[in-house]
């Protein structure tokens, strides 16, 4: 029995307002993803997970959707759209679309309907309740991006529900003709030849805000095996789940066997680094031994059966070399060690824009700079809570939504070369000496290391098949681990500090034989007393 496609497959996140914009408007466009696949071909991924380009009214930078079948003409057109599938087609890529059906646009014609009367058929297909008896909310839930998770809609004198901004009412999952409405969507993509779907926020879908249950819901996994009947089986396609409450204990009901996903995105790794009070508005720094027995918990709990999404990054998070390396003295290096560590592990790594060419966090020195509804949203709540407006700032400036959406810095020229106008969101000040031209012309650049890397998860049957043994789990700067498969072992130790340090292998993750993967000097050994020089990652394949 043949792998799924995207087993042996590595992903490619892209962000189109901020990725390439060929019209010079300053907003990334489907064209200018087209004129990029080159590059993304060269890479070696297999798939695009494509942020949404549908029409939307961007309150929420397009994850507001105001028409599901049509794209946002900052964006270009359908017919636009249908080039870069046939394009990116003929590259050996698929696109996978975004899939945001846990709310809408409020300027969707389902919600402009269902607010003109109680008794409008569309009605149904949101969820209203009568205010409270204070005639305030109906309860105290909140929105994820602030304040209440209800906003009054004074035409028709209900409440409705939002988790997100006021503009991105949730849609009704209890509706049967909602559900139906969103199985003929899918379908409709699908049929266009569309490779998979990304799933926003897919465990709220359950939700029962009567109870004050919004994730992991008591009908969540009920509507994700009518998704299955209804559009996914049958289809050689690719579904992944966003699904911030998932855990190790429930992600096989989600991508198991009879699981309706091939894998989820679960942000285990994320929040264990956040504080307890304030959440990601702080600039606390990661703690390397609670980030491994994250992941290694997750390879354990997805061994035999599901399938583990692998990513540092997305437009949600900050850099990946600002977060976990050092993107000062450092920056390649560390950049090459942390694509080491994850492109070797079990699972389908993905890799956000930039991230292959070592993109670091931006930096703002005032809140009113910052693009993100979020940082907006969340301020006054952390005030609140006792937070100054210093360490808030620190917080976003680490954790920020903005750090992912700044513009790909392609080359040295004006605006990097993303724009001939202006950008919609500044480009980091740093692109006229990190970009994909000057990072490409260097045979041992960031670019061509996780091109290696790319190639290996194909070319290698132990990195998509090998069992994963966690080696050296409590040492503080060393990650290590061994995979195994058909008897060869492939070991792999990264030093993650800024310090030379000595290493003590453990011995069931002895090997010797053929380096496969070095960002420094190969080795053809690892075994027993290691010195390891800073931000030093190595992978060395021999038999078990």
């Amino acid at each position: 029995m043949h792998d799924p496609w995207w087993k042996t497959s590595v992903a490619y996140q892209i962000y189109p307002r901020s990725f390439a914009d060929a019209d010079g408007d300053g907003v990334g466009d489907i064209a200018g993803i087209v004129s990029k696949l080159d590059h993304l071909a060269d890479l070696g991924i297999g798939f695009i997970w494509l942020s949404p380009v549908y029409c939307s009214p961007m309150a929420d930078n397009g994850y507001d959707i105001s028409d599901y079948r049509a794209i946002a003409p900052e964006f270009g057109t359908m017919v636009g759209f249908d080039r870069l599938l046939a394009e990116a087609k003929a590259r050996g890529i698929g696109i996978v679309m975004d899939l945001v059906v846990n709310h809408s646009s409020d300027e969707h014609a389902w919600f402009r309907a269902a607010r003109e009367s109680r008794d409008n058929p569309m009605r149904d297909f949101y969820i209203w309740r009568d205010p409270g008896p204070d005639g305030g909310p109906p309860n105290d839930l909140a929105s994820y991006f602030g304040g209440p998770a209800w906003s009054f809609d004074e035409a028709t004198g209900q409440y409705y529900f939002h988790l997100f901004d006021r503009k991105q009412p949730d849609l009704n999952w209890a509706n049967p003709a909602l559900r139906a409405a969103v199985w003929e969507m899918m379908n409709w993509w699908f049929d266009k030849g569309i490779a998979g779907f990304r799933m926003d926020v897919i465990d709220l879908i359950g939700k029962d805000p009567d109870r004050g249950i919004t994730a992991d819901g008591p009908s969540l996994f009920d509507h994700l095996a009518e998704m299955q009947r209804e559009v996914l089986d049958g289809r050689d396609v690719v579904t992944v789940g966003e699904a911030w409450s998932a855990s190790p204990e429930n992600a096989l009901r989600y991508c198991g066997q009879g699981g309706a996903l091939s894998m989820v995105f679960q942000f285990s790794h994320v929040t264990a680094g956040w504080d307890p009070v304030f959440g990601k508005w702080t600039d606390r720094k990661p703690d390397l031994v609670a980030l491994k027995r994250v992941f290694n918990a997750w390879q354990s709990a997805l061994a035999e059966e599901g399938w583990n999404s692998l990513f540092w990054s997305n437009h949600d998070l900050p850099r990946a070399v600002s977060k976990y390396g050092d993107d000062g003295e450092w920056r390649v290096r560390s950049a090459k060690a942390l694509a080491t560590v994850l492109h070797l592990m079990k699972g389908t790594p993905y890799i956000y824009q930039g991230e292959e060419i070592g993109m670091t966090n931006t930096r703002f020195d005032r809140l009113d700079a910052f693009d993100d509804v979020e940082v907006h949203g969340q301020w006054p709540d952390m005030r609140a809570r006792g937070l100054s407006e210093a360490a808030f700032l620190a917080g976003a400036n680490a954790n920020g939504r903005d750090n992912a959406r700044t513009p790909m810095q392609w080359d040295a020229s004006a605006h990097a070369g993303f724009t001939t106008g202006t950008p919609w969101l500044a480009v980091n000040p740093n692109y006229p000496a990190i970009n994909a031209a000057a990072d490409r012309a260097d045979p041992d650049g960031i670019f061509a290391h996780y091109r290696h890397l790319v190639a290996l998860r194909k070319a290698r049957p132990i990195i998509t098949h090998g069992r994963f043994v966690p080696l050296a789990e409590d040492h503080p700067a060393v990650w290590a681990y061994a995979r195994e498969h058909e008897g060869q072992r492939l070991t792999m130790v990264a030093n993650l500090s800024g310090e030379a340090l000595g290493f003590a292998l453990p011995p069931e993750g002895a090997v010797t034989g053929a380096c496969l993967v070095t960002n420094l000097a190969p080795r053809a050994s690892l075994a027993g007393a290691i010195d390891l020089a800073p931000w030093e990652a190595v992978a060395v394949l021999g038999p078990a």
